[in-house]
Parts: C-alpha cells; structure tokens; sequence
C-alpha cells in the first residue's frame, strides 16, 4: 500500500500530501530539478518541500547561477543590480 502523510513545508509552511510510497503521483514530481539544483535545495533543507516552494528554489538559484555567470564574464565591470 502506497504510504501517503500530510506534510507542512519547512520553508513556507503550507500543509501537502507527500506520496513517497508513489513519487511519480508527488506534488513534488510535477516540478523537475537539475542535480546543481536538488543539491542547492538539500544543502537548504531537509526533506520534503511543497511544489510551490521548489519552484521558487528553482527560480532563485537560476538566478544566482545567471548572476555568477555575468560576474565571470564581466569582471570587473560586473555591476549587481539587486543592492
């Protein structure tokens, strides 16, 4: 039998259905990471996030990422728009 718990979500705290006993049918599953970016949410926290939130973790780390990127290509001349 496919083991099903509620969940509330250490980052935001809204309450989800985590299906680990049927991943493929997880909340979770809906939102696909790359492995820089599941090791950026584990080093964050630990264990299971609602959709939502990984989306936003998704986005966040792109964004840090692209950033990186500019600064490596620009140098000195990088200028971060976010202060």
């Amino acid at each position: 039998m496919p083991k099903h718990e509620e969940r509330y979500c250490p980052r935001c705290n809204a309450l989800f259905e985590c299906k680990v006993g049927s991943i493929s049918l997880c909340q979770c599953s809906t939102v696909v990471l790359t492995p820089s970016q599941k090791t950026y949410v584990s080093e964050l926290f630990n264990g299971c996030l609602c959709a939502n939130c990984l989306k936003q973790l998704q986005t966040e780390h792109s964004k840090m990422e692209q950033q990186q990127s500019l600064k490596r290509i620009l140098g000195p001349y990088y200028k971060n728009n976010d202060h």
